[in-house]
């Protein structure tokens, strides 16, 4: 869970407190980071970091909304209506990564549809793609194991100074999660994380009946150089069915199954599920989404 807004230094940095010591680092060389919640001890407690970062962003979003200060600098804030082809969104990721890190271009949120088809993580177990030829198969470069993007499903691409913004990786991740919850929860869907499965879920278990849990939202991410690339993808109304053809993020337990807001009642928009996640965004990240066109470069497919 997150340790989601800190107050912004003197030097423009935003301040973090780290909870372990073993907070991975970004160097000048690519690194690829995998979140796993077994390494968030004392994240979890009653009165732990998570409680207070939670009062500490909303008293944040409350002066940001009244505009009595600025937390961090604007983002560009890009939606594409077309499906994007997955190769034209890893170039355009890496080009605008690479702006950001030498040319001092502008961070970017990028929201997204896919065409149908699944992507293999830095951790992906060849047994888990359990259908190979149902759809094109991509290798993503991202921390994480397969997942499948689809028509239906909003991918958010994140391309964040991670480095200017705490340097702090599992903070970022964090935050990442408490924008999809914060999201989710204008639909009145209570979502949140679970301590050893990434991504964000929802407690479909009957009265009385056995646990059973559903991922509504998946979280891959990489770094390069202290800027973040890929991000988060958060099941609207996509194909649920899709899902069968591989092991989604490895988790075989049939306790742990995957849904939508469809699939909970929600029958929610695209454009309204934008929205959600705009204001989520501004509150966890304390910066302003500013809307710029589409990438040129996103042809559709």
């Amino acid at each position: 869970m997150p340790r989601a807004c800190s107050p912004q230094g003197g030097n423009g940095a935003v301040k973090r407190t780290r909870t372990s010591t073993g907070c991975p680092t970004a160097t000048s060389t690519l690194r690829v980071y995998q979140f796993r919640h077994d390494r968030t001890t004392g994240l979890f407690e009653a009165d732990g970091p998570y409680k207070a970062a939670l009062r500490l962003c909303e008293a944040l979003k409350d002066a940001y909304i009244a505009g009595a200060m600025t937390i961090l600098p604007d983002v560009d804030w890009a939606v594409s209506d077309a499906p994007v082809a997955y190769e034209t969104a890893l170039a355009v990721m890496d080009a605008r990564a690479r702006a950001i890190r030498e040319d001092g271009a502008r961070e970017l949120v990028w929201f997204l549809e896919h065409p149908a088809l699944y992507t293999a993580g830095t951790s992906a177990r060849i047994g888990d793609l359990k259908d190979p030829s149902r759809f094109p198969v991509h290798d993503a470069g991202r921390g994480g194991q397969y997942t499948y993007h689809g028509p239906g499903q909003r991918v958010a691409y994140v391309m964040l100074d991670v480095g200017a913004r705490g340097r702090d990786v599992r903070a970022f991740v964090a935050n990442l999660e408490a924008w999809i919850i914060r999201a989710l929860a204008a639909f009145n869907v209570e979502a949140g994380v679970r301590e050893g499965r990434v991504g964000v879920w929802v407690d479909r278990t009957e009265a009385g009946g056995p646990l059973r849990e559903d991922k509504i939202a998946a979280i891959g991410v990489r770094l390069k150089r202290w800027v973040s690339l890929h991000g988060i993808s958060l099941n609207v109304e996509p194909e649920l069915e899709h899902f069968t053809g591989i092991t989604p993020c490895g988790i075989a337990d049939e306790r742990y199954g995957v849904t939508s807001l469809a699939g909970l009642g929600r029958i929610v928009s695209m454009d309204e599920a934008d929205m959600a996640l705009r204001d989520a965004f501004e509150a966890v990240f304390a910066s302003r989404l500013v809307r710029v066109a589409a990438p040129e470069t996103a042809s559709a497919v």
